[in-house]
């Protein structure tokens, strides 16, 4: 099964393992799934972590080197992507997870979230 994380879940993957969902560590050990991070989680934290946010002071280089060299895919941001976000219900404001459930749903892969506002979107989102 093909896994997309969320922006969250790939920090608490690379730097704060004991931070992940049970449900979580579950799917991401289990060598019969194929995992993803979308370029956009990777935007995300270079943009937040210029800003200072505390939660993001990963360098978002050293991350992506990280997850590649640990067999994680990853999935570039294209113009369908783009385009689908205004399908999308306007329950939740943040471009970057709102451009996560684009890919995920264009794609047809599953995303993993812990955000509970996330998982509340229609497609392929589960939460962890």
């Amino acid at each position: 099964m093909k896994l997309l994380l969320d922006t969250h879940l790939l920090l608490w993957a690379a730097g704060s393992p004991g931070k992940l969902p049970e449900a979580a560590r579950q799917l991401l050990e289990d060598p019969q799934n194929e995992l993803l991070f979308s370029a956009a989680s990777l935007w995300e934290i270079a943009v937040k972590r210029g800003l200072g946010r505390a939660d993001f002071q990963v360098d978002a280089r050293v991350l992506r080197r990280g997850l590649l060299d640990n067999g994680y895919q990853e999935l570039a941001i294209t113009s369908e992507h783009a385009v689908f976000i205004d399908s999308l219900p306007s329950m939740h404001k943040d471009p970057f997870d709102r451009l996560l459930v684009a890919q995920a749903t264009v794609e047809g892969i599953i995303l993993l979230t812990a955000d509970s506002l996330v998982a509340q979107y229609p497609g392929p989102v589960r939460q962890v």
